[in-house]
């Protein structure tokens, strides 16, 4: 990586990371639950759906993460302790069903019974514990680290930093189609697999920048995809 890049995305993910450019975002929810000091359950719950709507455009997740919260009457720890969910085979957001989230609630209010948070689990635990999907090692999980960014990440700007005992330089960046072209047209991979081994490709070249907070280059990244527009 050459020294006139490393500034570049060094710039880039100093501006961007700032709250002015997510007010409308999936992570405006977890925040509004961190504003209003709602309890870490909460936060935790508002931070793993709204990570689990992030695919499409911005807008519609923000409007489909807002009807969910709204159902839940801004109240998701006493809504999945209830065991009274939505569950038909109508859309949410996109291709997941009200069903899909009501099976998402009830192995979350198991888990709750008998853990205080959600940070006990591992990526892979989130994917085959919570949203019991088969274990993949090669899945990027890009939802999942999405949503570990939110609650690690700790600098007091856009990520929530409720986490405590989890390290940031652990975190992988979380890879979709749109970071993994911005990260093919920086040469940070050259890889044609959107896969974990690419997304610790792309996190270990952000580590030669920021080597205790590579995912910190997100910012970069979402940074590059608005100046390319």
């Amino acid at each position: 990586m050459t020294e006139r890049l490393k500034e570049q995305l060094m710039e880039w993910a100093e501006k961007y990371n700032d709250p002015l450019y997510f007010v409308e975002d999936p992570i405006s929810f977890p925040r509004e639950f961190a504003r209003r000091d709602a309890c870490l359950q909460d936060i935790e719950i508002a931070a793993l759906f709204s990570a689990h709507f992030a695919w499409g455009r911005r807008a519609m997740i923000v409007r489909d993460c807002q009807r969910l919260f709204d159902h839940m009457e801004w109240r998701p720890l006493d809504y999945i302790m209830s065991e009274d969910y939505r569950n038909d085979d109508s859309s949410i957001h996109r291709t997941i069903k009200w069903s899909e989230v009501a099976g998402i609630c009830r192995r979350l209010r198991e888990w709750y019974r008998w853990h205080d948070s959600l940070e006990e689990l591992s990526q892979q635990e989130v994917r085959s514990i919570i949203f019991r999907q088969k274990e993949d090692r090669n899945a990027p999980n890009k939802k999942i680290n999405m949503m570990r960014r939110w609650m690690v990440r700790d600098d007091g700007k856009v990520d929530l930093g409720l986490w405590k005992h989890s390290s940031k330089e652990e975190l992988i960046i979380p890879l979709d189609v749109h970071v993994y072209d911005q990260a093919v047209a920086l040469g940070l991979t050259q890889r044609k697999q959107k896969d974990l081994k690419t997304a610790l490709e792309i996190t270990a070249a952000f580590k030669e920048i920021f080597p205790d907070d590579p995912a910190k280059g997100d910012f970069a990244l979402f940074g590059y995809g608005i100046d390319n527009a």
